[in-house]
């Protein structure tokens, strides 16, 4: 993994790209869960609460803590089965991959995802 140089921040164009992508996608719900040892996670968290909102997504407000499948990653996309990972978190991933912002992919049976919805994970 690279080393990071400073917080991580999404452009204006990023966050205008993110929203036009994942206009196709209404009503998605979705959680955003930050670690509280990233120094930036929640103004990151944030950033993406702007776009979801924007979009009319159903999203509570930010959760702080460590979401267990997802701890060492820089950001992670978390679905409760592989069968089903929403589309809008494919878009999601795909749209944020043309940066160059890499969002594993992580299908954890255990939690408590609704079907059809997923969590949005920013780890250190």
């Amino acid at each position: 993994m690279a080393t990071q140089l400073g917080p991580r921040k999404l452009t204006t164009h990023q966050k205008t790209v993110l929203i036009q992508v994942l206009l196709v996608f209404p009503e998605q719900r979705v959680r955003i869960v930050y670690s509280p040892s990233a120094s930036d996670g929640l103004f990151y968290a944030q950033e993406f609460l702007a776009i979801f909102k924007a979009i009319g997504w159903d999203v509570a407000e930010i959760e702080s803590g460590e979401f267990p499948s997802a701890q060492s990653t820089g950001l992670a996309i978390v679905a409760r089965e592989a069968e089903s990972l929403p589309p809008a978190a494919e878009a999601l991933r795909d749209a944020l991959r043309i940066y160059t912002i890499d969002a594993t992919i992580h299908f954890d049976p255990a939690c408590n995802i609704p079907p059809g919805s997923f969590v949005l994970a920013i780890g250190s």
